[in-house]
């Protein structure tokens, strides 16, 4: 399933969980290999190649705003340069669709060149983010790129709770790599970024009828925990470069708090403090 409207509450909880760099290793090979060296080539950047996927790195991967939605990144990549003294092409017209726009999604922006259809700008950024989808299409399934623990994780709380993917990732993507690596079976919906914003699917997933302190967003990114905090539920984090260490702290301990209603308050609030130090 892929959209919220014929999904059906049949557990008292419902645990949200986003996909790159939280249950799949896949976030920094893709920004790695397809998002940053895509712009390069689409915008012809090669004389600021390396500056500019640094920079790229930053903004998507290791900053605070890990996990932005990838439009968002190229308008922050790209000005955070500026800013710098860098002469990069411009793309007021992208950002300007970013602010407006109340999907930022390929289908979304193919709509918008049709209704202007010599904005150049909107095409180059469209361009892009087709072949940053073909390039991760080609990217090596491998099981191991998901992250030890999770696989038997999903089994165990999928007996006690309703489970979403809930991600800003392409969707197709998403469909591939959930059905490749054989975690499908354990989720309820599969929702990408075709589906709106974090924040707009949990909340429509909340209107199902679940109470606040009985869902639950697992996420890597600050996105995700604002996410969560704009629904009034519960976080859990998956800390960057602590993956596998984080989901058995969540098999051990976290997951029979959530369950029996201690989660939240002083076990919650030092499990993001330290998420937010880590990735200020």
């Amino acid at each position: 399933m892929t959209t919220i409207a014929n999904f059906v509450k049949e557990k008292e909880f419902l645990i949200c969980i986003d996909s790159d760099g939280s249950a799949i290793d896949t976030m920094t090979e893709k920004h790695k290999k397809a998002f940053g060296p895509q712009a390069v080539n689409v915008w012809k950047l090669e004389e600021i190649k390396a500056d500019f996927l640094q920079k790229w790195d930053k903004v998507n991967l290791y900053s605070h705003t890990r996990g932005i939605n990838r439009f968002q990144g190229l308008i922050k990549t790209f000005n955070e340069l500026k800013a710098e003294g860098y002469e990069l092409p411009e793309i007021d017209q992208i950002e300007k669709w970013t602010e407006e726009s109340s999907e930022l999604s390929n289908p979304a922006l193919s709509r918008e060149i049709e209704n202007n259809e010599n904005n150049q700008q909107l095409k180059l950024a469209l361009n892009w983010s087709r072949q940053v989808n073909q390039e991760i299409s080609k990217l090596e399934k491998d099981s191991t790129k998901v992250f030890a623990g999770v696989k038997k994780i999903l089994a165990e709380i999928s007996t006690k709770a309703d489970l979403a993917v809930v991600s800003s990732a392409n969707q197709e993507a998403l469909l591939d790599e959930w059905e490749s690596y054989d975690l499908k079976q354990y989720v309820k919906v599969i929702l990408g970024q075709e589906a709106g914003t974090k924040a707009d699917n949990i909340k429509d997933l909340k209107a199902k009828g679940y109470e606040n302190n009985k869902i639950l967003m697992i996420g890597d990114a600050p996105g995700d925990l604002r996410a969560a905090q704009k629904n009034n539920v519960l976080f859990y984090p998956i800390i960057p470069c602590e993956e596998a260490e984080s989901w058995l702290k969540f098999a051990k301990k976290a997951a029979a708090k959530f369950f029996s209603g201690d989660y939240q308050g002083n076990y919650e609030e030092n499990l993001i403090k330290k998420f937010n130090f880590i990735l200020k």
